[in-house]
């Protein structure tokens, strides 16, 4: 008996959160419970971080007409996607993207300022400060579904505009509009699979051994 495993019911619920995590874009303006914001920061923060930087830095956005603002500049960012995607264009326009102005809690993450003293892992590497907090985002996101609570990552926006609405310091850099709330329902299947976007790539197509192309050159699929 391994000491450091947890029960089978707790394994179990692990891997049910992963695998009914949804990226959320329809949400319901019940308002959350007392303390339940609390606990999905605690959760962010309790994420691994290279050198222990903890990059991560989380604005609430409580003012009506900052949320107004923000949902203005996705829909301009949305419109100027559909314009780069050329001949999916009207398909993507009929995507629902986000949920700025529905849902019950709009959160803004940043990465801090005065990243560039942190060496430790990103001499090569100073990309690990947004690893760092992405991992910090899928923690909130799994604590929000574990609790039956929506999450929608919105990613239209220009880094530079969120940041000087949200009056963050130079150097520092918006990469998420976190839009959490309750739901009606989970979607079954990721919405973009769903909507026919794109499909979930088969397991033997992402896992390799030993070399890139080892699928690719007909060594048999490791899964």
């Amino acid at each position: 008996m391994d000491s450091n495993k947890f029960s089978p019911e707790e394994i179990a619920a692990v891997y049910k959160v992963i695998r009914e995590r949804r990226d959320m874009r329809h949400f319901l303006s019940t308002p959350l419970e007392e303390g339940q914001l609390q606990r999905f920061i605690q959760a962010a923060h309790s994420a691994p971080s290279v050198g222990l930087m903890q990059p991560w830095r989380f604005i609430r956005i409580t003012d009506p007409q900052l949320r107004i603002a923000m949902h203005k500049h996705v829909d301009e960012e949305r419109i100027a996607t559909a314009d780069a995607l050329g001949e999916r264009s009207s398909e993507f326009m009929r995507l629902k993207v986000e949920g700025i102005l529905s849902c019950a809690e709009v959160l803004v993450v940043g990465l801090t300022d005065h990243r560039e003293k942190y060496i430790f892992g990103r001499r090569t590497m100073p990309e690990m400060d947004l690893a760092s907090a992405s991992c910090a985002i899928q923690n909130m996101w799994l604590a929000a579904r574990a609790e039956g609570i929506g999450l929608g990552w919105v990613s239209l926006f220009d880094p530079e505009a969120i940041r000087h609405l949200c009056q963050m310091p130079e150097g520092s850099q918006a990469i998420a509009i976190l839009c959490l709330g309750h739901v009606k329902d989970f979607y079954p299947a990721p919405m973009l699979e769903i909507e026919e976007w794109d499909k979930r790539k088969a397991i033997s197509e992402i896992f390799y051994e030993n070399s890139w192309d080892a699928n690719e050159a007909g060594t048999k699929p490791i899964l």
